[in-house]
């Protein structure tokens, strides 16, 4: 079984913010796979996609503290077209990626214990987000 669906995400503001259940609801087809693989790939260049803390949001503040600190907005950019926190968003997209893949068995992720999908938002108003979702596998 082959399937594969664009979904949307809503708007947030820039840090990081787990999405699992986001991106679960919006997959009816994961219910049907025994077992398999789901791919997302995020379509954007000024936000990522990465696997981590799935518990206590401090992690994911304590993130965003870190890349403010290591990719400043204040750093001399030549690409600063779309304003200063274009670049920056850039380079933290590029440093965690834009793509996951994750196992899937009896129509569950299996994601370990703590472990859940973040979005990093990178732009302080980077609005709706799009993640192409390709699920294969073998059906229930």
């Amino acid at each position: 079984m082959w399937f594969q669906q664009t979904l949307t995400l809503q708007a947030r503001p820039r840090g990081f913010h787990l999405i699992t259940d986001e991106i679960i609801s919006q997959l009816p087809a994961l219910a049907q796979v025994q077992t398999g693989l789901l791919h997302l790939l995020l379509q954007h260049t000024s936000a990522s996609l990465t696997l981590n803390e799935n518990c206590d949001p401090s992690v994911r503040r304590d993130m965003e503290r870190y890349f403010l600190q290591a990719v400043p907005e204040s750093a001399s950019y030549e690409h600063d077209d779309e304003g200063p926190d274009d670049m920056p968003a850039h380079i933290k997209s590029s440093t965690l990626g834009v793509s996951l893949l994750l196992p899937v068995r009896q129509g569950r992720l299996q994601l370990g214990t703590w472990q859940g999908i973040w979005l990093g938002e990178h732009r302080n108003h980077g609005g709706s987000r799009r993640v192409v979702a390709t699920l294969q596998g073998e059906s229930l």
